[in-house]
């Protein structure tokens, strides 16, 4: 678990919310309490902002020496699965957060119930029987007051005997609703006396079909913050015209010391979608393998991926918290994977798109193993025995027959250095009947074994390979964006998202050549195949049949002179 020292809060990232929080302890507001939660809806999986939030809201709690809840705000039943709540829980765990404890809006439905008999009971707030289309005509727009319902006025004694009554489910759905009485005038829509309870017949995940009318978000919200004596409650952007009903609602029903809330700006990255509806569609449609889709923005998907715990902390630290909503460019996500993943995964060869090579003049039925550095970045990591003999696997695009200026790989007549192992060069190359090249003849110089040529003869290129007798043969899952436009969400007139996915965005190679080594390696391993990029081992392997998906490639100078040259 992330450690939780109060000395953390001297080397912690200096923001508004902190400073907000700073200050409170200074003037002992809260009596000097740090209480934060992180409520989730169990209405989906969480994604990259969610995780941006979970370590905004533990984070500060961890630097105080205060607390941090997990609470589900499972107020929907028509939406909400037991499945969400457990992948909720893993994703949190997973992180590297342990919550103080554990509660549900739902655990409080009595309670919750009876406030809104109190506000009947204050004449502040009464069954409205329009329907929900002449509500929301009722209500008015940004530029026009709302009209008060002709129900407005009834009775508190009526109020209570119609409120009882969806209690105990004498109506249908949409029969009536309970709204707060507040003022239909506001410039705030959220004030015109808002929705607090309406009736749906759904059994709810914990609760079955004990209760038949459900508490709004906006009204179990805030009150489950104060029941659980929250101090800070952190939420995005888009609830901050929803403060004054937050506000509103603890005034009026919770005495003494009252969570505050602070609002911050939510964590959006081009090339993604955030909306968890939008990516419901994504799942239900087929167009991801499910929510842990690697391609997925879901921390299920990232963890699968191959990403670690501590490179979307690190991640969610660097771009730090705002009051302005921007767009974060997804390449700050892959560096920060990228640079976590280099300081701690072993490397390992594997060739994706082989091309044999026969080394005419190395002894046939030699092998002998050569002494490779697991990570250069890690000495405790130690080193590894790879076997070598005379037919290698080299990647297809290591060799050119006719090779561009800049390219330094192999090609007829050239040396290159075979990684730990020889100098090689290519003397000939072999074509089947259609001239596609099949196999290249090249020599090896034996007095070249893991370091330079004796007589200080250079190369300038180092290649990795695979023997192929001693070979496993593994699926590499390539993984790219899953949308090919910045902002999926603008799309044009007539077009939704679904229409900028990206064609490219899963390639699967079959029957790759990777070290033998890697037959033991269990789902989750992670590990950087050289020169190529960083990969984990899928869930999907069985003994024999190892499949890997790639993470995040490697910086590659060529790729970007091959893409200019093939272009041209």
């Amino acid at each position: 678990m992330v450690e939780d020292n109060a000395s953390t809060a001297a080397t912690a990232p200096v923001d508004f919310i902190r400073a907000i929080i700073e200050e409170d302890i200074a003037t002992g507001k809260h009596a000097g309490r740090v209480a934060t939660r992180f409520p989730p809806e169990p209405n989906g999986y969480l994604h990259i902002g969610h995780a941006k939030s979970i370590c905004l809201n533990f984070g500060v709690a961890a630097e105080r020496r205060g607390t941090c809840n997990l609470r589900f705000d499972d107020t929907n039943p028509t939406k909400e699965d037991v499945e969400y709540v457990e992948a909720i829980k893993e994703d949190v765990t997973w992180l590297g957060f342990e919550w103080s404890a554990l509660f549900y809006a739902s655990d409080y439905f009595e309670r919750l119930y009876q406030f809104a008999v109190e506000l009947i009971r204050e004449s502040k707030s009464y069954v409205d029987s329009l329907t929900a289309d002449e509500i929301r005509e009722h209500r008015g727009s940004l530029t026009e007051p709302g009209r008060n319902s002709p129900y407005r006025d009834r009775s508190v004694e009526e109020n209570l005997d119609l409120f009882a009554r969806m209690r105990a489910g004498e109506f249908e759905d949409g029969g009536h609703v309970l709204r707060a009485k507040i003022d239909m005038a506001s410039p705030n829509l959220n004030m015109r006396d808002p929705a607090l309870y309406r009736i749906r017949h759904a059994p709810h995940h914990r609760t079955g079909d004990q209760w038949c009318i459900y508490p709004m978000y906006d009204f179990a919200h805030p009150l489950s913050d104060a029941l659980e004596h929250i101090t800070h409650s952190i939420c995005t952007l888009e609830f901050e015209d929803h403060r004054p009903l937050y506000d509103w609602l603890v005034n009026n029903l919770i005495d003494g010391d009252r969570p505050q809330q602070i609002e911050f700006a939510r964590l959006n990255l081009n090339y993604t979608v955030m909306s968890k509806r939008k990516l419901l569609q994504l799942v239900q449609q087929g167009h991801v393998s499910g929510w842990d889709d690697p391609r997925m923005p879901t921390i299920s998907g990232l963890r699968r991926r191959g990403c670690t715990p501590e490179s979307i902390r690190n991640f969610c630290s660097r771009i730090g918290v705002a009051k302005k909503e921007n767009v974060i460019d997804v390449a700050q996500l892959e560096h920060s994977v990228r640079e976590d993943l280099n300081r701690r995964v072993p490397r390992v060869m594997a060739v994706l798109r082989p091309l044999k090579v026969v080394l005419t003049n190395y002894p046939a039925g030699k092998v002998e193993e050569v002494d490779v550095i697991n990570n250069p970045e890690d000495p405790a990591a130690g080193r590894r025995k790879v076997p070598f003999s005379r037919e290698l696997y080299i990647e297809r695009e290591d060799f050119r027959e006719d090779p561009p200026k800049k390219f330094f790989r192999l090609s007829p007549g050239r040396e290159v250095r075979l990684r730990c192992a020889y100098f090689i060069k290519c003397e000939n190359v072999v074509k089947d009947a259609g001239g596609n090249i099949v196999e290249l003849q090249c020599t090896y110089d034996p007095s070249t074994r893991g370091g330079d040529a004796p007589d200080g003869r250079r190369v300038k290129a180092t290649l990795h390979w695979v023997s192929t007798v001693h070979a496993a043969r593994a699926e590499v899952r390539l993984y790219d964006r899953l949308f090919s436009v910045e902002d999926p969400e603008r799309a044009p007139e007539g077009k939704t998202f679904l229409d900028h996915l990206n064609p490219s965005s899963l390639e699967i190679l079959r029957d790759c050549p990777v070290e033998p080594s890697l037959l033991t390696a269990a789902p989750g391993t992670r590990l950087q195949f050289e020169r190529i990029g960083y990969f984990a081992v899928d869930p999907d392997s069985r003994s024999g049949s190892l499949v890997f998906n790639r993470t995040v490639s490697l910086r590659d100078t060529w790729a970007r002179i091959a893409q200019k040259v093939d272009s041209a």
